[in-house]
C-alpha cells in the first residue's frame, strides 16, 4: 500500500508527487500524460514565449524528474476511488486496484467545445481556450470571446482593457442583466452579438476569422488577431463524486489546505474550487497539498 496516490499529471499533480518524494514519501503518480495545460501553448505570429508568463520552467523540471523517476507514475487513466479500511482504493482503467493512505485529485478541468470546422485546425494557432492568460499580448488587437457565462464576461471584460476591440458573442439571451454584462454594454471598445452562433473558424495558418449566424440564419465574417472559446470548465471529478463534497458546478470543495470533506483525501488545481484557472496558482495549490498530506500522514509514519 502507498503512502500517497496523487491522480492527475499537470502542474497540480506533478508539483504535488515531486514534493511527496522529497518527503520521503511512498508515492505514486497516475496519469495519461505529464504536464496536463502547459502542453497546450498558443502561438500568434507576433509573440515570443518570454512575453508569456506560463510557470513552464517549474513544470518541465518536474516533469523531467518525473520521467526519471518511472517507479513513482504509472501512465493510466483512473476510473474510481473508493474507501478501503486502511485508506483508500484507486481503480484504473485496465482494472488494476492500488491502495492509499492518502490520495491527492489533480485531474484538471476539460474546457467545452463549440465542435465545429476550423477549431481543432487552429486550435493554440490564433484560437484558444484562455483568454485570462493571454490577455496582455493582446494590447491594441481585435478579439473575439464565445461565450454568454460568468468566464467569457470576465475574460471579455480583461481583453477589454487592452484591446482595440472586443467582440462577444453569445448564444443565448441575458449577458446584459449581469453586472459584467452591463460594464461591457457601456464600454465603447466592445461589441456584443446576443443571440448568435458561431459555426466555423477561418484561416491560413493562424486563426484569421470566424463565421457566425444570427438568430434570422444570415451569416457574416468577423475578423480578429484572438479568438477565446470560453464556455466554461467541465471538472475531471467524477471518480470521487460519491465519496465528497462539490460545489454546483461539479468542482471539489477544499479547505485552504487543500483537504477535502473526506479526511485523507485531498485535491488541488482546476479541479478544485479554488481561484483562478492558472499554471502558477495550480504549482502553488499541488505544493500545498502534499504538505497537508504529509501532515495528515506523519503521527504514523
Amino acid at each position: 500500500m502507498y503512502d500517497l496516490i496523487v491522480i492527475g499529471g499537470g502542474p497540480a499533480g506533478l508539483t504535488a508527487t515531486i514534493y511527496a518524494i522529497r518527503k520521503r514519501l511512498n508515492v505514486l503518480l497516475i496519469s495519461k500524460d505529464l504536464g496536463g495545460k502547459t502542453n497546450y501553448r498558443l502561438a500568434l505570429p507576433w509573440i515570443e514565449d518570454y512575453q508569456v508568463i506560463r510557470g513552464l520552467e517549474v513544470v518541465e523540471k518536474f516533469r523531467r524528474e518525473l520521467e526519471y523517476l518511472t517507479f513513482a507514475r504509472q501512465m493510466e487513466g483512473v476510473e474510481k476511488v473508493q474507501r478501503h479500511p486502511d485508506g483508500f482504493e484507486v481503480l484504473l482503467k485496465s482494472g488494476e486496484q492500488l491502495g492509499a493512505q492518502t490520495v491527492i485529485v489533480a485531474t484538471g478541468a476539460k474546457q467545452q467545445r463549440l465542435i465545429i470546422p476550423g477549431e481543432k485546425e487552429f486550435m493554440m494557432r490564433g484560437l484558444c481556450y484562455s483568454a485570462l492568460s493571454y490577455a496582455p499580448l493582446f494590447i491594441d488587437r481585435t478579439t473575439i470571446v464565445i461565450g454568454d457565462g460568468e468566464l467569457a464576461l470576465r475574460s471579455a471584460a480583461e481583453l477589454a482593457v487592452v484591446a482595440r476591440h472586443v467582440h462577444l458573442i453569445g448564444t443565448g439571451n441575458g449577458i446584459h442583466d449581469q453586472v459584467l454584462g452591463k460594464k461591457l454594454a457601456k464600454a465603447e471598445n466592445v461589441t456584443i452579438l446576443e443571440n448568435h452562433q458561431v459555426v466555423e473558424v477561418i484561416g491560413n495558418g493562424f486563426a484569421e476569422r470566424v463565421v457566425i449566424e444570427g438568430p434570422d440564419g444570415e451569416k457574416q465574417e468577423l475578423e480578429a488577431d484572438g479568438t477565446f472559446i470560453e464556455l466554461g470548465l467541465i471538472p475531471n471529478s467524477k471518480m470521487v463524486s460519491d465519496l465528497i463534497e462539490l460545489d454546483p458546478q461539479g468542482r471539489i470543495r477544499v479547505d485552504c489546505a487543500a483537504r477535502t470533506s473526506l479526511p485523507g483525501l485531498f485535491a488541488a488545481g482546476d479541479v478544485t474550487d479554488s481561484y483562478a484557472e492558472q499554471v502558477l496558482v495550480a504549482v502553488g495549490e499541488g505544493a500545498k497539498a502534499a504538505l497537508s498530506a504529509y501532515e495528515y500522514l506523519l503521527p504514523n509514519l
